[in-house]
């Protein structure tokens, strides 16, 4: 076993030097301490992602000259260090010895004087330093990469701000009741029972909020099937394909499995043939364990392969796609805070090409009179409208269903969420109808 504050270096480490993500990099890490740490080691990873940039405009501020690549690790204790003094109640004289005795551990006892020099003057100048950087420093005071902070501002002139602050908010828990087995109002009376306090979402019909978040072995019926963990705008996407029985169906872009779970559930009543295709076969499991979960796993077929290619398609035509289309994910940021930092601005460019290609392979697949439904978890138009815009000027058999959700934004193309205090995340939809020979749709 590992100190948990020395785990907790490493795994910042590695997301400093882009060597993964908190999803990759954790779970190795959290079983090298001990089981009474493992909260605490998560608190310390997230917090500090959460806080990064304003932790590392602090950094910046206080040292004299930055930190060397090769002392990455050192930077991540310091940044460490800082998170706890602002944001933790562990006693100040306790962080800055913990966070001192690091550089021993790290094998560089050199920086012993500086970390304590650092983290002491933090402590006499914190309410000083804040107010000077709150007024000189965007990074600082909106706690993003500036270009994420110029984007934000030019393409939601009248949203960035909100935006921004979300991302920054800890998102609810929000459960999807399986309708199979037990409505909603029951399944919130169980909870109750348990004394996990829920309601209602306003956003999608299956939709539990819990007032706060639990670990899943403490749901009721969880291994049984009753819920599932799945935001609220997620699940608008099975209301959104309008599946009828018969119907052969394609979940594109699977993993990990929940929107195809959904879909199931959603149809169990009928006869249908679902496909589910995910590119990364580290995820493929990922889909199994929750098909399995749900007693699913006879019901559809799992395929490793490329939803921007055809050499896994065995040329039978869909009557209903869903593209749950690889993103930034920055519509999710609040629940995965290392993607503040993570993703660059040219990234944009690079999965709007991918979303594309994908787009117009699968709807070559897809029967006339048939929909596609295109989902991303991104705030960025480049993601989404534009690629579907872009889609829909290139052909003539494509129509475009404007959509009215609630607690949604209606775009020319499409239809986007902002994250959402205490409710959904950023999300994004289009529902496109593929037009038969003369030009027409049944819908």
């Amino acid at each position: 076993m590992i100190d948990v504050r020395l785990a907790a270096t490493h795994v910042l480490t590695s997301l400093m030097q882009h060597q993964g993500s908190l999803n990759t990099a954790l779970p190795d890490v959290s079983a090298q301490v001990s089981n009474k740490d493992t909260a605490l080691l998560k608190q310390l990873v997230y917090g500090t992602s959460r806080e990064y940039f304003r932790l590392h405009a602090l950094t910046e501020h206080l040292l004299q000259k930055p930190f060397h690549s090769k002392d990455t690790d050192l930077h991540a204790c310091l940044l460490l260090g800082l998170y706890q003094l602002r944001e933790m109640r562990i006693p100040e004289h306790a962080v800055i010895h913990e966070t001192v005795e690091l550089t021993k551990v790290l094998n560089k006892p050199w920086a012993k004087g500086l970390i304590n020099a650092v983290l002491r003057r933090y402590q006499r100048e914190a309410i000083s330093l804040d107010q000077l950087l709150s007024q000189d420093n965007d990074i600082y005071h909106w706690n993003h990469p500036e270009w994420m902070i110029r984007k934000l501002q030019h393409n939601w002139p009248d949203h960035w701000q909100q935006i921004l602050i979300q991302n920054d908010i800890r998102a609810p828990m929000t459960l999807r009741v399986n309708k199979r087995l037990l409505s909603t109002d029951k399944y919130i009376q169980k909870l109750t029972d348990f004394g996990i306090e829920a309601d209602h979402s306003s956003v999608a019909p299956h939709a539990v909020i819990l007032t706060h978040p639990v670990d899943v072995m403490e749901l009721p019926g969880f291994f049984e099937g009753e819920c599932s963990v799945q935001d609220e705008a997620a699940q608008l996407s099975v209301e959104l394909l309008d599946i009828e029985p018969n119907m052969h169906i394609l979940d594109a872009c699977a993993a990990p499995g929940g929107k195809l779970c959904h879909l199931i559930e959603h149809t169990a009543d009928q006869t249908i043939m679902v496909d589910a295709i995910e590119l990364n076969p580290g995820r493929i499991p990922r889909i199994h364990d929750n098909l399995e979960r749900l007693g699913f796993s006879q019901l559809c077929r799992v395929i490793t392969g490329d939803a921007s290619e055809q050499d896994w398609w065995d040329g039978r035509l869909y009557d209903r796609i869903l593209i749950d289309a690889p993103c930034s994910g920055s519509g999710v940021i609040r629940r995965n805070p290392d993607i503040k930092f993570l993703r660059q601005n040219e990234d944009l460019l690079k999965l709007a090409s991918i979303q594309l290609a994908i787009l117009t392979n699968l709807w070559s697949m897809l029967k006339p009179n048939g929909t596609l439904v295109y989902a991303t978890c991104s705030i960025f138009p480049q993601e989404n409208e534009r690629v579907i815009e872009r889609f829909c000027k290139s052909r003539k058999d494509v129509q475009h269903h404007p959509l009215e959700l609630p607690s949604a934004y209606q775009r020319p193309f499409g239809t986007q969420f902002f994250p959402k205090f205490n409710s959904h995340d950023g999300f994004f939809y289009a529902k496109l109808t593929k037009l038969d020979a003369t030009g027409m749709s049944d819908l």
